[in-house]
């Protein structure tokens, strides 16, 4: 076991201790991964079978990675057999082998979450309810909710609370919406992500011996990124580990940023308790970033009260300040961003894939991708469309998903008429409304359409008919072929491809790519897994649950071409840059403003700010704006209170520097000593320090005329609302928008875009 030489000496000990619960908590860049790792290869050099030990993941890619490394340091056979997985996949592979205990078959097929939402909106349509009240995205995210809080349709219902809370909100019926959510996705033999989680703990709760055998079976229970897991998973974890008491989890309550997702901080604040007998490791030591970066985080996290101490250390070199920049709008901070880039680029000589923008939400992606696109650099979103949900894709899916499972509800009302077979959307509402009434599957309907007392036509059941048919030669094939050639084959046979080869067009030409790559994927997925099984043939089914339980992270494009990277900041998790610019740090954005007048959300916006400042490995600069285009109107919004949060000594920030060295007045004109602390500088910002020192010239500022901007020309005077008297310098034209450079003689030189502007002339 000489790959134990290569941890240092806490990572050892987490590592080489199984005698009992442990709780490894892991800063930021402390090789968590690592450790998890060598302790499953430790596990099975002193004796543990494969098949006994248990090692659950949030992404797929993150399992993959750690199986590779695995059978690296044990060899391959050794490490074959081991349950390692998403907790989606896992527990999806035990309630196929468990089906008929809940009342499914073994061939249930899996929503993702547009399916879900997709049968929220039938359902709250069917019902005739309105959609302001009853928007699809809120009611399935309250159905998710409850789920993931392991509370049924008949629980629900008998909840006071819940329905009360209904009740306030305009929506009464979704007690009802719920229950019929679940009627139709057990009618469809169908099962969403929640229900991977909250099935298995109705399986262990209803069949004891069943939990009885799988708490036997995993001696040994891992759990990478403990501080992520919610209700359901928490429990499912509790409930197996009761035998053997062999739980190992790893993770960092500093990193604890999805409780929006139904993630419990208090599961790992709470591990001591639950385990009194438990052993605390600590992983410190961060081998990502310089020591600058790491001390200013830890400057950062330490205003949170509910966290577990450590004192997270770099010993790599001290590295560049953090650099923080104001600007005046939103669009030049966009423009700063992209141009910094490029300065750093070519001083540095990095790769485009070396630079991250991060932000709080998606929205703030648009004018970033703007600046990127006006000065030709290449980039990539993160949290875009997915491919798997480009309508091509899903289109196709749907036919494979259906020759698995017919009375799949989703994938037949996606397809039944597409390619188009003449079968309307009237004749859909019957058929679905008559299935939803008798309790029969449309699947059974359209086999024997003209049985039922349905109002169509014979040309109408000729046509259901010929597609049941269709789907049947599909079925026929599914044990025939693998799954590449069965992909293949209903491509043809659906009349898929030959639709979308009419369309001649790039778009057209580019949905036929969007296939071709499906098929690609595929064939990459038959080749891994005939390399660990030269044996094994991967059936369509096997091939689809890995589609379907892709987390956000596995679905992104994983190419390896030289692209800047946006995403959001919960979206960046787990992920390293050489350089990282988190732009929108502002009061109300982030921290959001829901979550300000709330102290345990409010750690969590804090939370979230430090997994932004510990993606960076050498070089961190976070932006804000005085003037923000939000919600259709401008905002002066404040900078976020975690600027202020940093260590003086961590920082460099212009715009604050500059204050100190100049602020010799106060807001009453006094004079003042130059010790003032950042603290006054963010609640008295220089613009209104600027305000004072020209209140003789724009006391009046209301009541002046506004200059037209046709007479805003270089070499003008103007006066302005903050920032008094100015000269302009120069006009300049960003994208059509004109912009002023003008030089004012309290606050320096500015660039304003003239139409928000709004300058007065004076002499």
């Amino acid at each position: 076991m000489n790959y134990l030489n290569n941890l240092n000496t806490n990572q050892r000990e987490a590592v080489e201790y199984i005698s009992g619960p442990s709780l490894i908590i892991a800063g930021a860049g402390s090789g968590k991964t690592r450790v998890l790792t060598y302790k499953i290869a430790y596990l099975l050099s002193v004796g543990y079978s494969p098949t006994s030990l248990l090692a659950l993941t949030f992404t797929n890619k993150a399992a993959n990675e750690m199986k590779e490394r695995i059978a690296s340091l044990v060899g391959y056979e050794k490490a074959k057999g081991l349950w390692m997985g998403t907790f989606h996949s896992v527990f999806s592979k035990i309630l196929r082998f468990e089906a008929e205990k809940i009342d499914y078959t073994q061939k249930f097929t899996i929503y993702d979450a547009s399916d879900a939402k997709n049968l929220t909106k039938s359902i709250i349509k069917e019902m005739d309810l309105d959609e302001e009240n009853y928007k699809p995205a809120t009611i399935y995210g309250r159905i998710s909710m409850a789920k993931n809080n392991l509370i049924t349709v008949d629980a629900y219902s008998q909840n006071e609370r819940l329905i009360l809370d209904d009740m306030h909100a305009k929506r009464p019926e979704f007690k009802n919406i719920y229950a019929k959510y679940c009627q139709r996705c057990k009618q469809s033999n169908v099962m969403d992500f929640d229900d991977l989680l909250l099935n298995v703990n109705l399986l262990f709760k209803r069949h004891p011996d069943i939990q009885k055998k799988y708490s036997e079976k995993f001696k040994f229970i891992l759990v990478d990124e403990y501080q992520d897991t919610n209700y359901a998973q928490y429990l499912i974890v509790k409930k197996l580990s009761e035998n053997h008491r062999m739980l190992s989890v790893v993770g960092d309550d500093a990193q604890s940023i999805y409780s929006f997702r139904g993630a419990k901080i208090e599961n790992i604040l709470n591990f001591k308790n639950d385990y009194p007998d438990y052993k605390l490791f600590r992983l410190e030591q961060n081998y990502r970033s310089t020591k600058t970066i790491v001390d200013a985080a830890n400057s950062i996290i330490t205003h949170n009260r509910s966290q577990i101490k450590k004192n997270v250390f770099s010993k790599n070199e001290q590295g560049e300040k953090i650099k923080i920049e104001k600007l005046l709008t939103d669009n030049e901070e966009g423009f700063f961003v992209a141009r910094s880039i490029s300065e750093m680029k070519n001083k540095l000589h990095d790769t485009y894939s070396d630079y991250a923008i991060l932000y709080r939400t998606n929205s703030q992606s648009r004018i970033l991708e703007e600046s990127l696109r006006r000065m030709n650099m290449p980039y990539q979103v993160y949290g875009g469309q997915s491919f798997y949900n480009r309508k091509e894709v899903k289109d196709l899916i749907a036919y494979l998903r259906l020759a698995i499972n017919p009375i799949d509800e989703e994938a037949l009302r996606r397809v039944i008429n597409y390619p188009s077979r003449k079968i309307g959307d009237t004749t859909l509402k019957k058929l679905f409304a008559f299935s939803d009434r008798n309790n029969i599957s449309v699947w059974k309907i359209i086999n024997h359409p003209m049985q039922y007392p349905i109002d169509i036509n014979s040309g109408t059941a000729s046509r259901l008919k010929a597609f049941a048919e269709l789907v049947l030669s599909l079925m026929k094939e599914t044990d025939q072929l693998n799954a590449t050639d069965f992909i293949e084959f209903t491509y043809t046979q659906s009349g898929l491809k030959l639709e979308l080869e009419k369309d001649k067009t790039p778009q057209g030409v580019s949905r036929i790519e969007n296939v071709q790559e499906l098929v690609s994927a595929a064939q990459a997925y038959v080749e891994l897994k005939f390399e660990e099984n030269p044996e094994h043939v991967v059936s369509i089914e096997e091939y689809l649950e890995n589609v379907a339980l892709l987390s956000d992270l596995d679905k992104a494009d994983d190419d390896d071409n030289d692209k800047i990277t946006l995403m959001t900041i919960h979206s960046a998790k787990g992920l390293e840059f050489k350089n990282v610019f988190v732009t929108g740090l502002e009061e109300n954005l982030f921290p959001g403003a829901l979550s300000i007048d709330n102290p345990k959300e409010l750690e969590e916006e804090r939370r979230l700010f430090y997994v932004a400042i510990t993606r960076a490995k050498l070089n961190l600069i976070l932006s804000y704006c005085s003037s923000r285009f939000k919600y259709g109107s401008i905002t002066n919004p404040k900078p976020s209170r975690f600027l202020n949060e940093i260590d003086d000594k961590f920082i460099s920030w212009p715009e604050y520097d500059k204050f100190i060295k100049a602020s010799d007045f106060n807001d009453d004109g006094d004079v003042i000593e130059k010790s003032i602390s950042r603290k006054i500088f963010l609640k008295k910002s220089p613009i209104k320090r600027n305000e004072a020192l020209n209140s003789q010239n724009n006391s009046n500022f209301d009541d002046l005329e506004e200059l037209p901007q046709e007479l805003i020309i270089p070499g003008v005077h103007v006066l302005h609302k903050l920032y008094g008297k100015g000269k302009v310098l120069k006009l300049e034209n960003v994208s059509g928008n004109k912009m002023a450079i003008v030089f004012f003689e309290n606050s320096g030189q500015k660039k304003m875009m003239l139409k928000f502007a709004r300058f007065r002339k004076f002499e």
